[in-house]
């Protein structure tokens, strides 16, 4: 029976945290109208979930919302290292490593930084912004049911506190509806991986005394390793407010209702090393650490992001802030396809690009668990400790799909971090002078592909204008040394590896699609077959 639609709707998310409303805000910074609906009657209120990694912090300023995100997160803006410690008051203690960024390389690399925020402060910043922009997003609403055919997908949703039942007509639905996904359940989508790795109860709780055992030590995260107690204390204010993961072994029998309040206080002054303290505890959440990715990340025109997609070890926040990008590369291709300038065939692109990524931070996510001592994770690293871990962030890389003449020995994820960026890899920054302006090379990419073209390379701009009246594709054009001036004359060239008479073609999502190292004796037509084949026009 065919469902007459109550409403239409270019696009529809199912799922409302962090991912499904980043993905809200980033469609609402393209103008796309989209419906977002979400079980829960409101955002997180528990504090979890609080690493927003650079290239993360990098979308949130193209999107406009940097500066709230920085001031909500503003209390915690002085917490930088990973510290272990037999207890607090013990004499075994080690910084795993005390600052983020002990010697300042990423003001070279970015014009953003690392932000601890937890998830239930940043998604109130996202749902207001999302909001802002035209977003329908409704919470109490859970999708029922969804059927798709060739020109889109039928859903029905519902209103949790009324029954009401609605009809929706979308043209994708984006499935950012958690590891346990109805969705990716009901394609009989699979995941893949070692599944399940330990499992944690986070407590929250209140202990004004505890900030004097802490001293001045200003950690993201405390790795407790006393044998009768050991957990991960996480500040939530450095104050009076704190959270605690205790390891739960549900596997030998163990229950959610074997942590009582009383046990939960002495697990904390037992791993604290403080056993006079008083401790109230005010919540209680179990979760699950898994390596887990799925065997596809589409279906026709449903799209699964973040944990629906995958699963990873919380040891350096990389399965929030890999859905985050997630959202962020679905956003720009479905804008492009809604408007004609792409082909559908763009969409295909999505699985290419992003599931070997996820492979790649999985694993490494797993590894530094291993190498942290996770409380519960009872591994042996693989040797000693990673390095690279701007090589995670910052250079992961998409070796198919939109994008053209990737390096044959590119990795997913370098062994080590280069500043030099590949086709596929993320287009480096480079401060830049627009006029009166001074602002980030990754502040230009957002809404259209961009073409840079060298100090000697008019030609590719030239072209680049006409194949944009051709084509109707909006290409945004600048010339370096005249349109841009680099407060550094030497790094565009460097950084991208081409020529003063060469160009770089750069996605709206901060991706370089293609470049050519000097100038070309058709510079429109080889840019035009570079567009119809990397935005699959025909």
């Amino acid at each position: 029976m065919t469902l007459t639609p109550d409403e239409r709707v270019p696009v529809l998310i199912t799922g409302g945290s962090l991912v499904g409303l980043s993905a809200s805000l980033f469609l609402g910074r393209l103008g796309v109208e989209h419906l977002l609906v979400e079980r829960h009657a409101r955002t997180s209120h528990h504090p979890r979930g609080r690493g927003n990694n650079v290239r993360t912090m990098e979308l949130f300023r193209a999107a406009g919302v940097e500066p709230q995100i920085r001031g909500a997160a503003s209390v915690l803006a002085d917490n930088h290292g990973i510290l272990q410690a037999d207890t607090l008051t013990g004499a075994e203690q080690e910084w795993l490593f005390k600052q983020i960024d002990p010697g300042g390389t990423l003001d070279r690399l970015s014009p953003s930084g690392w932000c601890l925020c937890s998830q239930n402060d940043l998604e109130p910043v996202l749902l207001r912004n999302a909001r802002s922009l035209s977003g329908d997003i409704r919470f109490g609403t859970e999708l029922i049911s969804c059927e798709q055919d060739a020109g889109g997908v039928t859903a029905v949703i519902r209103t949790r506190e009324t029954g009401e039942d609605r009809t929706v007509r979308a043209d994708y639905l984006i499935a950012a509806d958690g590891p346990r996904s109805p969705v990716r359940e009901r394609l009989g989508i699979g995941m893949t991986g070692p599944g399940d790795l330990f499992h944690n109860v986070s407590i929250t709780f209140r202990a004004k005394r505890l900030a004097d055992a802490v001293g001045d030590r200003r950690f993201i995260v405390c790795y407790l390793t006393n044998p009768e107690s050991p957990g991960a204390l996480l500040p939530v204010d450095n104050e009076k407010d704190w959270v605690f993961h205790a390891p739960w072994r549900p596997d030998d029998g163990e229950t959610l209702e074997d942590f009582t309040d009383e046990r939960c206080a002495q697990l904390i002054r037992t791993a604290t090393g403080v056993p006079d303290l008083e401790v109230e505890v005010t919540g209680k959440a179990p979760w699950h650490a898994a390596e887990r990715v799925a065997e596809r990340y589409s279906e026709g025109r449903i799209l699964l992001a973040g944990d629906s997609a995958h699963e990873m070890s919380p040891t350096g926040a990389f399965g929030s802030n890999t859905g985050i990008q997630d959202a962020h590369n679905l956003a720009w291709k479905l804008a492009a396809v809604l408007r004609g300038w792409a082909g559908p065939e763009l969409m295909e692109t999505y699985d290419a690009e992003r599931r070997p990524v996820a492979l790649a931070t999985a694993a490494r996510a797993s590894a530094r668990s291993a190498e942290h001592s996770h409380p519960g994770y009872d591994v042996a690293p693989a040797g000693g400790r990673q390095a690279g871990m701007l090589a995670v962030v910052l250079a992961y890389r998409y070796l198919a799909g939109a994008v053209e003449g990737v390096p044959a020995d590119t990795k997913s994820i370098p062994d080590e971090f280069s500043p030099v960026a590949p086709p596929g890899g993320r287009a480096p920054h480079l401060w830049v002078r627009r006029g009166a302006e001074r602002l980030s090379t990754l502040d230009l990419y957002e809404r259209n592909p961009v073409l840079l073209s060298g100090p000697a390379g008019d030609a590719w701009r030239a072209a680049g204008r006409r194949v944009a009246d051709h084509t109707g594709i909006p290409l945004d054009c600048y010339g370096i040394g005249s349109d841009l001036r680099p407060e550094d004359d030497a790094a565009w060239a460097r950084l991208h590896a081409v020529g003063d008479g060469g160009a770089v073609l750069v996605r709206p999502d901060g991706f370089i699609a293609w470049r050519s190292p000097g100038p070309d004796a058709d510079p429109e037509a080889t840019l035009s077959g570079v567009l119809e084949r990397v935005l699959r026009r025909s």
